[in-house]
């Protein structure tokens, strides 16, 4: 699954610099080329950890130890 997230970073890529290199350019594979690169991106991204999240429960743990 984690691949198929490259597949379409890297497809998305190729279709939008395929789409503007053009002399007439397409803008429906212009877009449809930052769509795919842009759903990969994102898939990607949710499965980074937040890193608040991290902070507060370091935080939180030091402050618990402090007593």
């Amino acid at each position: 699954m984690k691949y198929l997230n490259y597949l379409f970073i890297v497809l998305g890529a190729v279709v939008a610099i395929y789409a503007k290199t053009g002399t007439e350019q397409n803008e429906y594979v212009l877009i449809g080329g930052i769509v795919l690169l842009m759903v990969g991106i994102y898939r990607i991204s949710r499965s980074i950890p937040s890193r608040t999240d991290e902070d507060t429960f370091d935080n939180n743990q030091n402050e618990n130890n402090d007593f």
